[in-house]
């Protein structure tokens, strides 16, 4: 099995080769690993109190950031190496400053793993979520280094668990620690043996509040606003905003709309403004008061407002769920309200628990959609039980990143 593993690890270096004469994407994620080990060899000091990071993308990079910031508040003596797996992660965050050092990971070789670890000496190794390379987690384990997971899912119906997957399991067994974020999580795992496991939720919880706690004053959305009833549509795919900007144009009642597409391009600016019945403003327009007034619809034509527009809304319709899966509910849900989305949400935990809770409600065509906003719209105490609801799930997932830290320097 380790040969095939080893096997695959090659060949998926060549499908990314080929792909990356025509694909951006797979072109920096080559460009970014030549003369790696040069450049770590170069810049990095080993040992001394390094801790390594290990992350995905940007998704797992912001349920690592506030271990990191955790990190450098009580011990900032430790220095700390960040990796990517993904350019997109990667690109947006090399000059992250509380990172001494920024590298992509590199691929995944008993080879490279050797020479990575022989460089960099770290004392403690850190990977979020979903990260299981075999050949690092090996030559960690074999050098003794403390090595743990942090905000991982684990269901029964993953390979792992598989009559098929013990040799799968034995990645696992190597982590000195696995932290996880629900019941489920644990109880899957210790069906299968492990005991090195404990439930410490999600850090994404943390992270959302501070974003909450820092998000900017929007003046334009403000006066867009003017005090109504606001639903955001947040990171919308054309599946999402067929059925929600029906509704715009359908809706009798006296409320704003802002619609936040997930891809900011002419083309999906074009596709919205011709499904639009209704008059509406480009958030980058220099609009007048008269026009923001009288504007039903605002579209976010632009990249790093929407976590900020959410503290405006009433209700938010999250995108993706007919499509590639829903986008972060956290972000809505920690100001306070009702969270909807499509029928695509089953692998995130904190969907399936926020609509156990009412805080949440799925739908998966116009006329469901219509009827729970309708719902909302005329019955307050529903919005604002919700609204409750949503609350307080947020705050009473909180605190990962302490049992973390805690534990992870106790040890």
């Amino acid at each position: 099995m380790h040969i095939l593993y080893n096997t695959a690890i090659h060949v998926y270096h060549f499908l990314i080769w080929l792909v990356s004469f025509r694909n951006p994407k797979a072109k920096k994620w080559l460009s970014g690993r030549k003369n790696l080990f040069e450049r770590i060899q170069k810049e990095v000091v080993p040992g001394n109190h390094l801790l390594w990071f290990h992350v995905s993308s940007l998704g797992e990079f912001e349920q690592a950031r506030p271990v990191i910031e955790g990190v450098k508040k009580y011990f900032p003596s430790y220095r700390i190496l960040l990796t990517f797996f993904s350019p997109s992660g990667y690109e947006l965050k090399k000059d992250y400053p509380l990172a001494d050092y920024v590298y992509y990971m590199p691929l995944d070789t008993p080879r490279n793993a050797s020479r990575f670890l022989d460089l960099v000496k770290p004392e403690k190794v850190f990977f979020v979520k979903y990260e299981f390379w075999f050949n690092f987690l090996t030559e960690l384990k074999n050098r003794e280094i403390p090595t743990f997971i942090f905000s991982a899912l684990f269901r029964p119906s993953q390979f792992f668990f598989q009559s098929w997957g013990k040799w799968f399991r034995k990645v696992l067994k190597v982590y000195t620690h696995i932290f996880v974020q629900n019941q489920t999580s644990y109880e899957t795992l210790h069906k299968f043996g492990f005991d090195n496991v404990s439930i410490s939720g999600d850090t994404r919880l943390d992270r959302v509040a501070q974003i909450a706690k820092a998000a900017s004053v929007l003046p334009k959305i403000e006066q867009f606003c003017a005090g109504k009833q606001v639903i955001v549509a947040g990171s919308t795919w054309p599946e999402d905003e067929a059925i929600f900007l029906n509704y715009i144009n359908e809706c009798t009642h006296q409320v704003k709309f802002i619609v936040a597409p997930h891809e900011v391009n002419q083309g999906s600016l074009n596709r919205i403004t011709a499904l639009l019945k209704r008059p509406y403003v480009l958030y980058s327009s220099d609009s007048t008061t008269e026009q923001l007034d009288s504007a039903q619809v605002l579209i976010v034509d632009g990249y790093g407002y929407l976590v900020s527009v959410y503290r405006y809304a009433t209700i938010a319709y999250i995108g993706g769920g007919f499509t590639t899966g829903i986008h972060s509910i956290l972000e809505p849900a920690v100001y306070g309200m009702p969270v909807v989305f499509g029928p695509d949400y089953h692998k995130f935990h904190e969907a399936v628990e926020m609509i156990q809770l009412g805080a949440a409600h799925t739908i998966s065509n116009y006329e469901e959609l219509s009827n729970l906003f309708e719902g909302y719209l005329t019955d307050k105490k529903k919005l604002k039980n919700e609204s409750i609801f949503a609350s307080q799930y947020v705050e009473s997932n909180r605190g990962a990143t302490e049992k973390i830290v805690r534990y992870f320097f106790e040890k």
